[in-house]
């Protein structure tokens, strides 16, 4: 186990993941992107192949965004157990559970998904930046 992680960085990060998945749930895609690497790579599951650049990035989140409109469903996506472990290269690896809760027009909400987020973060300019993100999905095998 490693030593213990300072408040100040936990606090920086879930706050940053905060409005990262904000940003996601409103549709904001070049918001989103922006919160990438300009390299940065997302892997879900879903997808053949992993994501690369903030413009496919945006370009995945407004197509989700008009699916999700279309059908009529919010999606929000809820990260909890969320765990920090700064590496001797200055990277943030962080894990944490991705709850994903769709709401229906008039409906239920429900669990959608649950998934385990896998992070690389950096910092540019003072800011912290996805660069890799790999997600696996519950219901799936590894």
């Amino acid at each position: 186990m490693s030593d213990a992680v300072p408040a100040q960085v936990v606090t920086e990060v879930q706050q940053f993941l905060a409005r990262h998945m904000h940003l996601l749930d409103d549709g904001d895609a070049d918001g989103w992107a922006r919160t990438f690497t300009e390299d940065g790579v997302f892997a879900p599951p879903s997808l053949a192949r992993p994501v690369r650049g903030r413009a496919e990035l945006a370009a995945g989140v407004r197509k989700s965004a008009a699916a999700l409109a279309e059908a009529g469903e919010v999606h929000r996506h809820v990260l909890t157990m969320v765990d920090v472990d700064p590496q001797d290269d200055e990277t943030l690896r962080v894990r944490s559970y991705a709850q994903i809760i769709a709401t229906p027009r008039g409906g239920e909400p429900r669990l959608h998904l649950m998934c385990v987020c896998e992070d690389v973060l950096v910092r540019e300019n003072g800011e912290l930046l996805v660069r890799e993100r790999r997600v696996t999905r519950d219901d799936r095998p590894a």
